[in-house]
């Protein structure tokens, strides 16, 4: 709305395009309950076979009906759209198949569960996107879901039910569906629905009545998607009222706003507030509206204005700071755009001497009689001295003002002497008339008044007959002096009024020209010296002010440094005060609730991902960046400084990520090309060896010796050269895996018997449970990660030391571990491990090249697993790899070894 209470254009044009884009997007409609059972599926089928009836066409995309024969009945004559199947750990997973739907491209498409995961190698990651792209396409969704799935109601159904549900849906999706239907039934009914087999099946239905669906359980559910759809309904009567620029106020429900003045007890009125909106379980406004441009001599009611909104805030409210001409209109009219129906204002003390004032309650009854209006007593009578229930942040009294006032009209009156006898005494009074109007345009309101005053008098004492007294020989003089008063009032009053808002714009465009500067010069920034210069050049020019830039390191640590300050003052960087600013994501230091003692003002620079560092800010004048408006502007530009911060990691890590990717493709080439050069010679080389051995005589003394060395060493070579070229193979995707359904127990055997000379100084305890499943994998690629494993053990562990091989279920997965007596692993490089080229010792006469793990790793992540290293309590190294279950076939009863043909 416009001042005068015409729609902005704006606004309107704003409406008109969001339809538009209404118009071709598919609507959502949701139905919406509190858990299982309740009737949502039901009730979403019974509404699209009405669609049907009336002629749309309904494609049912995913329906569950959980067996639920009611529900059945309702998905006959609705075309159903066949699954796509998607291959998962050797089963076939059935998914919706958005290609195909798209393809239909029906008028109304049903899609159930809306927070479902969808199977690996789907378009998306969760049914809510399928839902996304369908409106895109212009198709109608209708979709079910539960209060529990809500994002922002996940962990408060955990602590409920004491269950999590990790499938979750964004709020945002609940909150832009065009219809949401709340699907209701009483707990009791729900609980006989249970009872009766109606929810799941009975065994089914015993367990789940003893956990999650209790009564008190199902009670608060009840309450807590009661309480999610009467915000949204109360969000769609808002944006109605907007729409429709709707006058009155609808006392839908409960709503408080709190208008602050710059007067003492304002603190008082927010905990009162506070206090009363806690009570009714209702939300809660702060504002306060400045009707005067500030002054020096104002920065202490500014400041406390800023801190009291800061404790409303804290406390729990909405909080803002606007200009007004009027605060009265102010208050109305936000109360109106925002439904709140009672106000709360602090009471005005009687001025007996002021018989025609009126207290602000009275002047917001009388602008606005559908709002409820209640006063709160001050604190004390001290208090009353100042209005600070009425939100106008008055200008402080300026004598020299006044005295310049009465110097123009003086002067005004030198000037129009010599006129008595030239021009009629009417056309004098227009002189004076013009000199109200400079004096408001130079002056503002109160020397306008004053001077409409002096000029009425001086104009009767000096031009007007009889001159040189104030008695009046005509009485047509006394209707002139009286138009002549009012209009210098009205006309002192608009000028100063109109020039006080162009300060305000100018104020404002300035600093939005400040701000857009800096943000171009930070979009143009490379390194962090330059963003450093920026923030120097704009806090120096804004608030004449030194700044430094503390970011934090590649371990997300502070990093502390000397500030650059400026303004001709020197500060140093309080390191506590720094980092708790950047713990806390809240500022700290000069003007703060935090160390409000300290010299400088920290700010931590909030990007979207982390925190990014500190801003720390040392001005000359500290009450330049206490201000409201100050300190918003510090806030925006600190989040531009972090956005600047956070894009230059961004750019860093991809740089880095790309030069990584070069260079480890070029490696790979080039291992990939030396291995296969190098495996000819070395395979003759080994065969030489092997060939001196057998020689006749056999050698013996110092031949025989650097024979056995000259074998060893080879096959170590070649062993190397192998591990070269199949990590090359293994990165560069060109191996495919053999996989096979076959027991874990041979692998081992093949992985000991290869590592047997390794192993000859070691014993080797096996422990694996007789009901290890049959797991699906490729036994040459899983025997070289055993083989690994064991050789790093017999490596790096003393001879005559155990090493322990294992296996046991955990969850859907099995685990597999090598365990050792050795030295352990070294403390804080476990991950590392795992990177190729990386050893665990580089001291020692242990050979390798540090690729066997990684080798390991790139397996194990082949075949869906994971693998991790750690050190043992007892001492020693364990290295755990883990195998999707999966679901064996079938083993019929003919076949030896097998008693069973139960999947595992």
């Amino acid at each position: 709305m416009t001042i005068d209470g015409r729609p902005d254009p704006d606004q309107l044009l704003a409406r008109v395009q969001a339809a538009e884009a209404r118009a071709a997007r598919g609507r959502l409609k949701v139905f919406f309950g509190a858990s299982a059972g309740v009737g949502k599926t039901y009730a979403m089928l019974g509404a699209a076979q009405r669609q049907k009836e009336l002629g749309i066409d309904v494609v049912i995309g995913v329906v569950e009906t959980h067996g639920r024969k009611e529900t059945e009945a309702l998905v006959a004559g609705l075309e159903r759209l066949p699954p796509r199947e998607i291959p998962h750990r050797g089963q076939l997973l059935k998914e919706f198949d958005l290609d195909a739907a798209l393809e239909r491209h029906p008028a109304l498409m049903l899609m159930d569960e809306l927070a479902h995961t969808n199977a690996p190698g789907s378009r998306h990651p969760k049914r809510w996107q399928d839902v996304h792209e369908l409106l895109d396409a212009g198709i109608d969704v209708y979709t079910t879901v539960n209060v529990q799935h809500l994002e922002t109601l996940n962990d408060v159904v955990s602590g409920i039910a004491g269950i999590r549900v990790w499938e979750t849906v964004p709020d945002h999706v609940f909150d832009a569906a065009d219809e949401v239907v709340l699907v209701d039934l009483p707990p009791d009914d729900l609980l006989q629905r249970l009872k009766e087999g109606k929810v799941y099946l009975p065994q089914q239905a015993e367990r789940a009545i003893r956990n999650f669906f209790r009564k008190g359980n199902l009670i608060a559910l009840r309450e807590l998607a009661l309480r999610r759809t009467a915000d949204r309904v109360d969000h769609e009567m808002l944006a109605y009222r907007r729409e429709t620029s709707a006058g009155a106020v609808w006392q839908t429900r409960d709503a408080l706003l709190v208008c602050i003045g710059p007067g003492g007890g304002a603190e008082r009125l927010v905990r009162t507030g506070a206090r009363m909106a806690s009570r009714l379980e209702a939300p809660w406004h702060a504002i306060h509206a400045e009707t005067a441009a500030p002054g020096p001599q104002a920065d202490s009611g500014h400041l406390r204005i800023f801190r009291t909104l800061e404790l409303a805030e804290s406390l729990g409210a909405r909080t803002l700071s606007l200009t007004a001409e009027d605060p009265v209109a102010a208050l109305v009219g936000y109360a109106r755009e925002h439904n709140l129906s009672r106000l709360l204002v602090g009471r005005d003390h009687p001025r007996p001497w002021r018989p025609w004032y009126r207290s602000m309650a009275d002047r917001i009854g009388h602008a606005a009689p559908d709002l409820d209006v209640i006063q709160v007593a001050r604190e004390d009578a001290r208090e009353a001295a100042t209005p600070g229930s009425v939100n106008v942040l008055r200008a402080p009294f300026d004598g020299i003002g006044y005295l310049k006032a009465a110097a123009i009209c003086a002067g005004v009156t030198l000037l129009a002497t010599p006129l008595v006898n030239v021009v009629e005494v009417t056309n004098i009074a227009m002189l004076f008339l013009l000199a109200v109007l400079m004096v408001a345009i130079r002056l503002g309101r109160g020397p306008a008044l004053a001077a409409a005053f002096m000029a009425v008098a001086a104009f009767d004492f000096f031009f007007v007959p009889p001159r040189f007294t104030f008695a009046v020989s005509d009485a047509k003089f006394v209707m002139t002096f009286v138009v002549m008063f009012i209009v210098a009032v009205i006309v002192g009053q608009l000028t100063a009024r109109y020039k006080q808002n162009a300060e305000v714009a100018a104020r404002r465009e300035g600093q939005a020209r400040a701000l857009y500067e800096m943000a171009r010069d930070l979009s143009a920034a490379l390194l962090p010296l330059q963003v450093e210069e920026a923030c120097s050049r704009f806090l120096q020019a804004e608030f004449d002010a030194g700044a430094a830039l503390l970011l934090t390191d590649a371990d997300d640590r502070l990093q502390l440094a000397t500030p650059k300050v400026g303004a001709g003052r020197t500060a140093s960087i309080d390191a506590g005060v720094a980092r708790w600013a950047f713990d806390h994501g809240e500022a700290a230091g000069l003007g703060t609730d935090t160390l409000p003692g300290s010299a400088l003002l920290y700010l931590p620079l909030k990007a979207p991902m982390r925190t990014r560092g500190v801003l720390a800010i040392a001005p000359r004048d500290p009450l330049r960046v206490q201000e409201p408006e100050a300190r918003r502007q510090l806030e925006t530009f600190a989040s531009l400084v972090a956005i600047a911060v956070e894009r230059m990691h961004y750019v860093e890590v991809a740089q880095n990520t790309l030069v990584q990717m070069e260079s480890e493709g070029l490696r790979n080439s080039l291992l990939a090309a030396i291995s296969h050069d190098l495996r000819t010679p070395l395979a003759v080389l080994v065969g030489l060896a092997e060939s001196m051995a057998l020689t006749q005589p056999p050698p013996t003394g110092a031949q025989a010796r650097i024979a056995t060395t000259l074998q060893e060493e080879a096959r170590r070579m070649s062993a190397q050269v192998n591990n070269l070229l199949d990590m090359a193979r293994l990165q560069a995707g060109k191996v495919k895996l053999n996989r096979q359904w076959q027991p874990l127990e041979e692998v081992i055997g093949s992985a000991l018997q290869a590592n047997q000379n390794a192993l000859a100084d070691h014993a080797i305890e096996i422990d694996l449970p007789e009901d290890l499943p049959l797991l699906e994998f490729d036994a040459v690629l899983i025997e070289r990660v055993l083989a690994n494993l064991l050789e790093n053990a017999a490596k790096y562990t003393p001879r005559g030391t155990r090493i322990d091989i294992g296996a046991a279920l955990n969850g859907g997965d099995v685990e597999v571990w090598v365990e050792d007596n050795g030295p352990g692993l070294p403390k804080g490089r476990e991950e590392t491990l795992f990177q190729k080229f990386e050893r665990g010792t580089r001291e020692g006469t242990t050979s390798g090249v540090g690729l066997g793990l990684a080798i390991c790793q790139a397996i194990v992540n082949a075949h869906g697993g994971k693998i991790r290293a750690e050190n043992r309590a007892t001492g020693g190294a364990r290295f755990v790899f883990s195998l999707p279950r999966g679901t064996p076939p079938t083993i019929g009863a003919e076949d030896p070894g097998e008693e069973n043909g139960e999947p595992a």
